[in-house]
């Protein structure tokens, strides 16, 4: 029977954490176990569950420095192996709320795939959290897609959510693939990460999903969307809302560094062009992520200390 280990990252939101994984103590699980290990990120507070929240698949673990998104999931990752050699992994944000019966669709879209691979599902904005919530009908809160697929638009260094905004009339109910799979919630067979390797520290936070993507692609594996699959993201929660100044710094900076990486040489002209057109224009945080994107002063960087 396959095993999968789900991977909760934590940094001073234990209320979201418990929350999401109370959604998680319902899950159904058909043809597989699973264990979720929950990474205390170096909280102020470390991280301490209710015994109604504890159980003997349950583990938390504590890094005492701040390893960002990318870190925190290589540290739970690592763990995950040494511990229970699983067969799959499940990134999963530390915001969410899952449907009972989201795993399953995903371990069903990607078992018998040959070479395995990766699969996001089908995700909402969690109610009250839509970006325009007062343009649309009350009775369709939480049904507003997050993420319904992805693309990337090279020629404007920008990776999209296909639906997000839009309420879900099943437009985007077909399974297939995607440009890339959101690091929001992400199922990775074991092959992916023995061949292609984990999320790059490089990134820290931001477009870490956009780059394993990537490399999977490049090694032939097939990277899916799971609309039957289906869960709630408060956006944003855990890194202080979209426009905060980390997710400015880190969004600006990492778009380049993809650019730069992956782009074909119009594409890396297009990067150097943007950073320097940022460089000139861009508010104070916005100009020191494109210096460091310029330079390669990659990883954790103060983006607050101008």
């Amino acid at each position: 029977m396959d095993h999968i280990s789900i991977i909760l990252v934590n940094y001073d939101c234990a209320q979201l954490t418990k929350i999401c994984l109370k959604s998680l103590q319902d899950i159904k699980a058909k043809n597989f176990n699973y264990s979720v290990i929950i990474v205390d990120n170096a909280s102020q507070k470390p991280l301490k569950l209710s015994k109604s929240l504890q159980a003997s698949n349950i583990e938390v673990i504590r890094s005492e420095s701040n390893l960002g998104f990318s870190g925190g999931n290589n540290l739970g990752i690592t763990y995950a192996a040494e511990h229970y050699n699983p067969d799959y992994i499940c990134l999963l944000n530390n915001d969410t709320t899952v449907e009972p019966n989201f795993l399953e669709y995903l371990h069903d879209c990607i078992k018998d795939k040959n070479p395995g691979g990766m699969v996001s599902p089908k995700i909402y904005f969690a109610k009250g959290f839509e970006y325009h919530q007062e343009a649309y009908p009350k009775n369709e809160l939480g049904n507003i897609i997050w993420y319904g697929g992805g693309s990337i638009d090279w020629p404007n260094l920008i990776a999209f959510h296909r639906g997000v905004d839009e309420i879900d009339r099943g437009q985007l109910d077909i399974e297939g693939s995607t440009d890339f799979c959101t690091g929001c919630c992400i199922l990775i067979s074991r092959e992916v990460l023995e061949t292609v390797g984990m999320l790059d520290d490089n990134l820290f936070l931001y477009y870490e999903d956009v780059d394993l993507s990537l490399r999977a692609k490049r090694e032939g594996f097939q990277v899916l969307y799971c609309p039957d699959a289906v869960i709630w993201h408060h956006n944003a929660g855990s890194s202080g809302g979209v426009g905060s100044p980390l997710h400015t710094y880190y969004q600006t900076r990492n778009r380049v560094f993809m650019g730069l990486k992956y782009g074909s040489p119009r594409i890396k002209i297009t990067s150097i062009s943007y950073a320097l057109r940022t460089l000139f224009n861009g508010d104070p945080i916005e100009r020191k992520a494109a210096a460091h994107a310029l330079i390669g002063k990659m990883g954790k960087q103060p983006y607050d200390k101008i």
